[in-house]
């Protein structure tokens, strides 16, 4: 669809204000909807994108329109069934997913599509309750799931859920899957900046941190899987998460570098599946946190944090999934260590602490900057 700014006229602006309205971050207008982009319009959108993790721009394009769409249902506001090609997608499939696993059932993550996996879930509590097993939520089903009380105690359940899935597989990397996506590529070269005569771009540095990540964690015994070569076409968000969820990864990591208009902004952030409404990849918010603390403590560099967000690259892959934002091209500072080989092997590094620490037990977890990599890489040579 074609972003609507603020400022502009029409149809599509009094569909997205009566979305705000409806969903009480917009004042219902005294004088009827407008169909102007105005101030107010804007402040709310914003508001919304913040609270949704995603991009605060108060511009409205696909990703924004589709969350806003979502945003308007509530649980029992219409019969959901799984789609194939075109799966429901809202805020009631959360409420959903998040009451299956209240009552102990396995709808995968709450991201809010009525994928098969909900289905699944769906016909297996219809079974258990004297329903046809018909995988679609009605009336008949959504009166038998609010009449029923939660079983699933000691925790929330995705945690526990997630967590017992991805211990189980053992601390060893050996034959473990996992998907390394250099940002950008092809035409879209993301930031770039001129320095010392050379032009640096995000999508060069990202792919050149990919495959130094892939050829060490090969050596540690890992299978490893490129989203994209050094000049390829342009690959979208949703090709990526379909070659991930295809190849059954194990974890998704997405290299990026970030830029701005301040050269004061530097600093590393990582991102993972999670909004402030409470919805969250559990095991892919502590694997950004490994990253997260693993890169501050081997180069130094200002801690910006970890955050949700729901970006298809995080809310689509059925694995747990981090961005990592690996400083600012438009800092000198972030400037300076990244056009530096040596540097970019201490992120390396980093990363790969933090990918070995993710499959040790929660109990057994070992200090920050202490893991010592080469011998990962010895490990799977004595394998």
């Amino acid at each position: 669809m074609r972003p609507i700014r603020p400022g502009e006229h029409g149809p599509a602006v009094v569909e997205i204000r009566n979305v705000l309205t409806t969903i009480g971050v917009l004042a219902t207008p005294a004088n009827g909807v407008s169909d102007l982009y105005d101030a107010a319009t804007e402040q709310a959108v914003r508001a919304f994108q913040q609270s949704r993790g995603l991009s605060s721009d108060g511009i409205v394009g696909e990703e924004t329109w589709l969350a806003l769409d979502g945003a308007r249902w509530r649980l029992g506001q219409r019969a959901l069934y799984h789609g194939v090609s075109d799966p429901f997608t809202g805020d009631d499939v959360v409420q959903l997913q998040e009451r299956l696993l209240e009552m102990g059932y396995d709808p995968g993550r709450c991201d809010g599509i009525y994928g098969q996996r909900t289905a699944r879930a769906v016909a297996q509590f219809q079974r258990e309750v004297g329903l046809a097993p018909d995988g679609s939520c009605g009336p008949q089903t959504l009166a038998a799931l609010r009449r029923l009380g939660r079983k699933v105690i000691g925790g929330r359940p995705q945690l526990l859920r997630e967590t017992a899935a991805f211990g189980s597989s053992g601390p060893a990397l050996l034959g473990k899957r996992i998907v390394i996506d250099p940002g950008h590529g092809g035409p879209d070269i993301g930031v770039a900046v001129e320095d010392r005569g050379l032009r640096w771009t995000e999508a060069d540095l990202a792919f050149d941190l990919a495959a130094r990540l892939e050829g060490r964690l090969a050596a540690a015994g890992m299978r490893v899987f490129l989203t994209r070569g050094p000049a390829s076409r342009l690959v979208t968000d949703r090709e990526r998460v379909s070659l991930a969820n295809d190849l059954g990864a194990d974890l998704f990591i997405s290299l990026h570098i970030d830029g701005h208009p301040n050269p004061a902004a530097e600093g590393v952030a990582t991102y993972h599946f999670g909004s402030t409404s409470g919805v969250s990849s559990t095991v892919g918010e502590r694997l950004a946190g490994l990253v997260q603390r693993e890169i501050v403590a081997r180069t130094g560099m200002r801690d910006c944090k970890t955050h949700g967000k729901v970006w298809d690259i995080l809310r689509l892959t059925r694995m747990p999934a981090v961005r990592v934002e690996v400083g600012y091209l438009s800092s000198p500072t972030d400037r300076e260590r990244l056009i530096d080989p040596r540097f970019r092997e201490l992120v390396i590094e980093s990363i790969m602490a933090a990918v070995q620490r993710m499959y040790f037990p929660v109990d057994s977890d070992v200090p920050t900057g202490s893991i010592d990599v080469s011998k990962l890489r010895a490990l799977a040579a004595s394998s």
